[in-house]
């Protein structure tokens, strides 16, 4: 992959045998910045994983940095009302899977209560592959409608490990404090830590790195963090 003059000067900039703290990492990665956007920072924890194995949550960050997200909510009834009151940028129940069904996806994350599910799952080809699907392994699937709307505007993302064994999920922008982007990352880890697979021997942490959209990788230390 052939990089652009920015980006290599970037790399120059980042200590290839040092491993920082999140906080050094999330200084530097603010400093080597180059975009003229404000570029998001991702991280990447490569785990230790079988193949039969993943890591899959949710966790609320302490510092949001995202717009405010566009829920839809499956629901009929006194849950739809609920949903309504709590805020849901969307309310329904087989009017909004038709709609679905015909193309239209304005939205970034939908909830269902559980007696949708039924409905809801003719969605599976169209929803799984964005990601959307309500789950309740990540409390989108659930009768507490005003609790999960709760949770998602403090800023409630999922993660999950992928085919490779790598967690990637967004912790900040640049914009931000690197303590507060370092707070960020630092949560989730704590979240991906506790999710280790009862099952899962020897170093289930391999590495940490932090980055920015358009920038270079630099290595946090799994020992400091």
């Amino acid at each position: 992959m052939k990089h652009g003059k920015k980006y290599l000067e970037a790399v120059k900039q980042v200590d290839k045998t040092r491993q920082f703290t999140f906080v050094e990492a999330a200084d530097l990665v603010k400093k080597v910045a180059f975009a003229k956007f404000d570029e998001t920072v991702e991280m990447s924890l490569n785990l230790s994983l079988k193949k039969s194995q993943s890591v899959r949550d949710t966790v609320v960050l302490p510092h949001q940095f995202s717009a405010e997200k566009r829920v839809l909510v499956f629901a009929k009834g006194d849950k739809a009302q609920e949903a309504l009151d709590a805020g849901a940028t969307y309310v329904g129940d087989t009017d909004l899977v038709e709609k679905i069904r015909g193309g239209w996806m304005e939205f970034d994350v939908a909830v269902a209560t559980p007696d949708m599910m039924k409905d809801v799952g003719r969605l599976g080809p169209i929803l799984g592959r964005r990601g959307l699907m309500p789950n309740p392994k990540t409390q989108t699937v659930t009768f507490d409608i005003k609790g999960a709307l709760e949770e998602l505007k403090k800023g409630r993302v999922e993660f999950r490990s992928d085919k490779t064994g790598v967690v990637h999920l967004a912790v900040g922008k640049v914009s931000m404090d690197a303590d507060k982007i370092a707070e960020n990352a630092q949560v989730v880890l704590s979240e991906v830590l506790r999710k280790k697979p009862s099952d899962a021997k020897g170093d289930f942490l391999k590495s940490i790195a932090l980055s920015s959209t358009m920038g270079p990788g630099v290595m946090v230390s799994v020992k400091e963090n």
